[in-house]
């Protein structure tokens, strides 16, 4: 009797094999890793870039102040992961650790074009040797030198600059709603109602404001909002 093989057997054993149809299938399995995560929004603003995140804390029990998804890479850059935990933070160390390199040997800030560069080298170095594994996290990568940008890095080390993204499990129906309403005009402080906003549509009756994680980046540095800044934002208190 004659066993047929399910799709992919062979092929998913080690990240250096292409399948006959050109897929590295422990990437694509890295990327499905990706899209069970937790959700964050990006969204460059006229002036600055911010991020808001779901914790998507499991249980009642654990204490969301325990829970960090957006981090600070150096005063003028920020970073969030997306998938496996463990795997995220050792990318922001990575990231720490280049922003700190140059700042030792050129006496300025890295450049937010130079950072992605490196990490995307150093993710896509886990897609190309044998006994290794990709990373099953994609990074969200905010700054602020000259202007604000925003970039997306995904398993295969790929970049991909943004207006304004989200990534997770909740990335098709907050694209759509970032679609309607994202203005290239938008302020940071608008920014981050709108991330809100479209993470409350997400998530429906499963949003908490204590399940959310907002940073924002300006010419000023690296700032983490705090509930009560986010309840004046929602207020429409702001400036």
């Amino acid at each position: 009797m004659q066993v047929i093989a399910p799709e992919g057997m062979g092929y998913d054993r080690v990240v250096t094999v292409f399948s006959p149809d050109g897929r590295l299938f422990q990437v694509q399995y890295a990327m499905e890793a990706v899209r069970r995560g937790a959700t964050v929004v990006g969204i460059k603003a006229k002036d600055g870039v911010v991020m808001v995140a779901d914790k998507k804390v499991l249980h009642h029990l654990i204490n969301p102040r325990s829970i960090e998804k957006v981090y600070e890479v150096d005063t003028h850059i920020s970073a969030a992961t997306i998938g496996l935990v463990a795997d995220g933070r050792k990318l922001v160390d990575q990231a720490r650790l280049e922003a700190q390199k140059h700042q030792m040997v050129y006496g300025e800030p890295i450049a937010i074009k130079q950072i992605v560069h490196e990490i995307s080298n150093y993710m896509q170095i886990f897609t190309q040797y044998g006994g290794l594994r990709p990373f099953g996290v994609t990074t969200l990568i905010a700054g602020f030198d000259k202007e604000p940008k925003l970039f997306e890095i995904d398993p295969s080390g790929t970049p991909t600059e943004w207006s304004a993204t989200a990534v997770g499990e909740g990335r098709g129906e907050v694209m759509k709603l970032l679609e309607v309403k994202y203005s290239a005009n938008i302020t940071a402080t608008a920014g981050i109602k709108l991330g809100i906003e479209a993470l409350k549509h997400f998530l429906k009756n499963k949003f908490e404001l204590d399940r959310i994680e907002a940073a924002c980046i300006t010419k000023d540095g690296f700032k983490k909002v705090g509930r009560k800044e986010i309840e004046v934002i929602l207020n429409g208190k702001s400036g």
